[in-house]
């Protein structure tokens, strides 16, 4: 079912092996013709426009965008208390791992009477987005909210797409989500309509005002992030999130079970999701493949899941040694993998590139989806080469506050003068001698 690349016996560089690697294709740069007009029409005509986008999107026009406090409750009553339970727990869980990440304030002294103190201070208002579509993402809803509660973020407003089988309303499990997290205020919108929205503010239909924001959180489709992309700079974003992706590192240990049924996940969220498995054993790629057939087929989303496994995104990598498959994963840079070989701890700590990292037979990235306490909004597309998750840090600005006294100013001039006059910017150490005029030298 896989495709198959055979890099045994090559050490290929890191630039053939992005060239090499399944990768979906992914164009941005495409959709932006499309979601130009949206977002100029949203900054220039406001809730009329994202209604008028929404009815033509998501085939249902809301009465109005900020969903009322009765339904958020509403929907908190009549949840399953199953997936209460289980959204309760992850939301612990969650705030367990992501309350350490708390930023504190350093003071630095750098001469006596003069000191920089880089402060960490949250940004005022985010928009959190949890996307509709083929599922639905409650679990999406934690992820978002929680690092941002904990960094302090002043106000949160949640985004997702108005459901035609609810009325026009976001769907009731995001909306419970929401009310278990203490998130008053929700729209219900979605797509690129929404990041224009939540960039530029408006006024509701009842005359209400939408803030604009001043970051955007979440994943979605390719027009809400080519939307993200346009407005960047109006708004801070996480990351532009592309299709997801897993990939498993395993040698002869791992089970063909526990990786065909990982693999098998993640290609159930889109056509497009990217189930890569980089192993030195020829044995277990035929397993894995055996495996699949029966899996797929039984699966509920079979379709999706043999779309996306057919894919030119997704595929099987022999190599020679575990070494050379961290080469692999490397290069790749996946959103989430998983390393399913002996030893798999000291294998994990030479990884260098990856969204999150799942160690050993009992930490699937099912796990890490709802339960784990890590966050799920990982860099897709290769950007776990330079960028991370999305984290208490994503919502903090760090700002340097600097203090120097009379002193400890008189006693570096010369040299702040000596710098300016270098780079032909004499006002800039005019700026300090201004400051001494009068005092004998």
């Amino acid at each position: 079912m896989l495709n198959r690349t055979d890099l045994r016996g090559q050490v290929p560089s890191v630039a053939e092996l992005r060239r090499t690697l399944p990768r979906a294709e992914y164009d941005v740069d495409a959709a932006l013709h499309h979601v130009r007009p949206v977002v100029e029409a949203v900054r220039d005509r406001g809730v009329e426009a994202v209604l008028e986008y929404t009815e033509k999107f998501d085939k249902v026009r809301p009465g109005g965008v900020r969903v009322a406090a009765a339904e958020l409750t509403s929907a908190l009553a009549n949840l399953d208390p199953a997936v209460r339970e289980a959204l309760e727990e992850s939301i612990v869980r969650a705030r367990k791992v992501h309350g350490d990440q708390r930023r504190q304030d350093v003071t630095t002294e750098v001469v006596d009477g003069g000191t920089v103190t880089e402060r960490w201070i949250p940004v005022e208002r985010v928009g959190l987005y949890a996307p509709g579509g083929l599922a639905v993402y409650p679990s999406t809803v934690v992820m978002n909210v929680v690092p941002a509660q904990i960094a302090g973020v002043g106000t949160l407003v949640l985004c997702s797409p108005p459901q035609a089988a609810f009325g026009g309303l976001p769907h009731p499990t995001i909306l419970a989500a929401a009310e278990l997290l203490g998130v008053d205020e929700v729209w219900a919108v979605g797509g690129a309509q929404a990041v224009a929205l939540l960039a530029y503010g408006g006024t509701d239909t009842d005359g209400a005002t939408l803030e604009p924001v001043d970051v955007v959180t979440g994943p979605g489709n390719i027009y809400l992030t080519a939307a993200k992309r346009l407005l960047r700079g109006i708004i801070g974003i996480d990351s532009e999130a592309g299709p997801t992706e897993i990939a498993i590192l395993a040698d002869e240990t791992a089970d063909p079970v526990h990786v065909a049924a990982d693999l098998i996940s993640q290609a159930e969220h889109d056509p497009l999701a990217a189930s890569v498995l980089v192993t030195t054993s020829e044995e277990l790629a035929d397993a894995v493949d055996k495996e699949l057939t029966g899996r797929v087929a039984a699966t509920k989303h079979s379709e999706r899941v043999t779309e996306a496994l057919s894919g030119k995104q997704s595929g099987i990598i022999l190599v020679s040694t575990v070494d050379d498959g961290i080469r692999v994963v490397d290069a790749y840079a996946a959103e989430h993998l998983e390393i399913q070989t002996a030893d798999a701890p000291a294998v994990a700590a030479r990884v260098r590139n990856a969204g999150a990292i799942f160690v050993g037979a009992y930490a699937p990235v099912s796990l890490g989806d709802y339960c784990a306490g890590s966050n799920h909004v990982l860099p897709t597309g290769g950007f776990a080469r330079h960028s991370s998750g999305l984290s208490v840090q994503s919502f903090l600005k760090g700002v340097h506050v600097v203090d120097y006294s009379q002193d400890a100013l008189r006693e570096i001039a010369g040299r702040v003068v000596a710098l300016a006059n270098a780079e032909d910017l004499p006002a800039h150490g005019e700026a300090i001698t201004a400051r001494f005029e009068g005092e004998r030298g």
